[in-house]
């Protein structure tokens, strides 16, 4: 298995603000905060790219790290597969504004869940050789594909956007990737989609249908289970578990049927709302700010996406 040596998140410079949307969509301010749980939080401003938050987030690391670009065989850019322009390789990009000529570059595709599936991806036996180091890419333009006229899209005017940047290495790091478990339920698939409109992507949700909360705990319960049967672990050794920022309701509701106390959790809502899928990697970092991680700690990632898929990544804390 990898470890993760270093990462970084990179916030864009404009915001968003529940009294613009509720101008644009006649959506009550008060409903509107009930949903993003904050006033304002960080959008991509008029022409700001999301890869340039990633390379910013990526330069970063390995300046911190010290690690040569010359060591890193693949750099890998996760997200929605909507990329700043169609056809074409924001690793590739990213990799380019570093320097990096000998590594494999691709994209993974797998909205909000698509970092931890690219971890998932890289940590596989014989993925990443002991001395070489991998770069993974978190990034998206969530915020751009949000119609804040549409007062239908509601549920989704809590998308922000962040780019965070992830270095693995073929050993442990500062935190070992014990296990990834991963699904897909299908029957959610076209729950939401996108729409072009106006020569952009927006996204769309079908008519509503009862069951996606019970899905997200069902999922989410069995895949902690599973994980913790395969480590030999039981619920009460979770040390931490970070959910992505998108219902605060339902981390509440998680956490109450795994029984894990609010303090082994991280809460962003007040100044954050749904940063994609930087979400937990945000709440991670500030656990390790906030002098809360100690060694040997168990740290679950649970990660959502459209799709609809479910993951729980499991981390070892080695300091």
């Amino acid at each position: 298995m990898a470890g993760i040596v270093d990462f970084d998140i990179s916030y864009p410079s404009a915001t968003a603000d529940i009294r613009a949307m509720h101008r644009a969509s006649g959506v009550a301010v008060a409903e509107l905060a009930r949903i993003t749980h904050c006033e304002s939080f960080p959008v991509l401003a008029e022409g700001e790219q999301a890869w340039e938050l990633a390379l910013g987030a990526a330069r970063s690391v390995l300046g911190r790290t010290g690690v040569e670009t010359s060591r890193i065989r693949q750099v890998v850019y996760a997200g929605s597969g909507e990329w700043d322009r169609p056809f074409w390789s924001p690793a590739a990009k990213v990799a380019d504004g570093l320097g990096i000529s000998g590594a494999h570059c691709f994209e993974v595709t797998n909205f909000c869940n698509a970092g931890m599936t690219a971890l998932r991806l890289l940590s596989a036996a014989g993925a990443l050789e002991d001395d070489a180091y991998a770069l993974v890419l978190v990034g998206d333009r969530l915020s751009r594909m949000v119609d804040y006229g549409d007062p239908d899209s509601k549920a989704l005017f809590n998308f922000g956007d962040a780019a965070a940047a992830v270095l693995l290495a073929g050993g442990d790091g500062r935190f070992r990737i014990l296990r990834s478990a991963m699904r897909t339920d299908g029957g959610w698939s076209d729950y939401y989609a996108g729409e072009r409109t106006d020569g952009r992507v927006l996204i769309r949700r079908a008519a509503h249908r009862k069951g996606l909360a019970d899905a997200y705990v069902r999922h989410f319960t069995s895949l902690v289970d599973e994980t913790l049967e395969a480590l030999g672990r039981e619920r009460h050794e979770i040390d931490h578990f970070l959910i992505n920022h998108g219902d605060r309701d339902m981390h509440h509701r998680l956490l109450d049927t795994l029984g894990i106390p609010v303090e082994r959790s991280v809460f962003n809502y007040d100044r954050l709302a749904h940063m994609g899928g930087a979400d937990t990697l945000i709440a991670l970092g500030d656990l390790e700010r906030a002098d809360r991680l100690r060694r040997g700690d168990l740290i679950m990632l649970a990660t959502s996406a459209m799709g609809f898929s479910w993951g729980i990544t499991t981390l070892e804390y080695l300091g």
